[in-house]
């Protein structure tokens, strides 16, 4: 924990404005605050045409923001996709209560996919990379996630680098995120080899994962040896902490660095919601990420579904952010609790924001890389509030005062409730 500073002293608008925080992630040096384009995925964030968030594109990384996270969007005609059986009655009831259900009419039937999708976020950002004088300045972050069962080749893993290639107009993807959804299947580690081959082979700069966990992420990293896994990308919040019970000490053991999502809990550790009533997880102003409703692997385990039969267990019961903070994590009132001592840790270190204090503590830890934030591109910006996160650092004062309230959570019993992390996905 740093010593305070007497910079909290001066008002935020008498400051020099301070430099964003970098880290080293294997070659590369990054910003410590990263932009999610995930709020591509969908117009349920807002929309804006292709020309202006190219535009925001270059106006982020004129300002630092330098490195963008983003995954290919996947269609329901995708080989990858699952066949869920549900009851569009179901749809407009709450999920999480639901145990099972029996065979449906194949007219019932949806195709979804159990990830976030980021529609056309490769596309974009290779657009906008070509564009550059010096494309090197900005660092692209993708995924290559495996879902269904799949017969790991060569050419099976080369296919999908190349097409992340190719749709970012590239010949090497920067850092290359690798999910894999069924740890039963072992073959998870062959495809890592064969992405260290790819590697080698100079189509891949850098190697991470994505919402693996500690065992999984410890297993991984001692097979194919120290500093091969540069990243691993899960959840991390005050609400979420599950990556202080293991994953942490894997990250010390093998040199690597997570990269946080979810940090703000889709926006809910704002200042906006200090002194707020809960609120209806159903009504029109909650954001996909708040609401969670389409997220249905969420609920659900993958497990299940076979030959037209959905058996739908509930195994977490969390539709969202929100029920993850009124029902896993606490009350309303305690979150209330927290909101209300975030804004005074704020108001001592200049007036910064409930969001800068909430992010600030997740980078506080020497495990975390980078904290990854949403970016409505060409609708909604926070970039100047987010930089001011940089403009201070927790005291030991700080740290006494948030923890009052988290003993008082079940945070630390997600990690049983809810699982490692990236169990919520499985």
């Amino acid at each position: 924990m740093a010593e305070s500073s007497n910079m909290h002293m001066a008002e935020p608008n008498t400051r020099a404005p301070p430099c964003l925080e970098t880290t080293t992630l294997g070659p590369f040096t990054v910003p410590r605050l990263w932009t999610g384009l995930w709020q591509l995925s969908s117009p349920a964030w807002g929309t804006a045409p292709s020309g202006k968030i190219k535009r925001e594109m270059a106006r982020h990384v004129s300002e630092g923001y330098t490195a963008f996270d983003m995954v290919k969007s996947r269609t329901s005609s995708s080989p990858q996709c699952l066949t869920l059986t549900l009851c569009p009655l179901l749809l407009s009831a709450s999920l999480a209560r639901v145990s099972s259900i029996s065979r449906l009419p194949r007219s019932s039937r949806l195709i979804l996919t159990p990830a976030d999708h980021y529609g056309s976020a490769e596309l974009l950002f290779g657009q906008y990379r070509q564009s550059l004088d010096d494309p090197s300045i900005v660092v692209g972050a993708t995924k290559w996630c495996v879902f269904a069962p799949t017969t790991i080749t060569r050419a099976v893993v080369e296919e999908g680098v190349r097409e992340r290639n190719e749709r970012m107009r590239s010949t090497r993807v920067d850092l290359l995120q690798f999910h894999w959804q069924n740890y039963d299947d072992k073959a998870y580690l062959d495809a890592l080899d064969h992405l260290r081959d790819l590697q080698s082979e100079g189509v891949i700069t850098a190697i991470g994962l994505c919402n693996f966990d500690s065992i999984r992420t410890d297993e991984i990293c001692t097979h194919l040896g120290k500093g091969a896994i540069v990243s691993n990308q899960v959840q991390f919040s005050l609400i979420d902490v599950r990556p202080l019970h293991g994953m942490a000490d894997v990250c010390e053991r093998h040199s690597l660095k997570l990269l946080t999502y979810g940090s703000l809990c889709g926006g809910f550790l704002a200042d906006k919601w200090l002194g707020a009533p809960e609120p209806d997880a159903y009504r029109e102003t909650m954001t996909p990420s708040q609401r969670k409703l389409d997220g249905i692997s969420y609920i659900f385990s993958t497990s299940y579904f076979i030959d037209g039969f959905a058996i739908l267990i509930g195994k977490h019961g969390i539709r969202g952010y929100l029920d993850m903070i009124v029902s896993a994590w606490g009350t309303w009132s305690l979150f209330q609790s927290l909101l209300r001592v975030l804004r005074t840790i704020g108001d001592r270190h200049g007036g910064v924001s409930i969001a800068n204090v909430a992010t600030r503590w997740v980078l506080e830890h020497s495990f975390v890389g980078a904290v990854i934030i949403g970016a409505r591109l060409g609708v909604s910006e926070h970039t100047r509030d987010n930089l001011q996160t940089f403009a201070f650092r927790l005291t030991e004062e700080d740290f006494v005062a948030i923890e009052g309230v988290l003993k008082d959570s079940k945070g630390h019993q997600l990690i049983q409730t809810i699982g490692d992390c990236g169990s919520e996905y499985r």
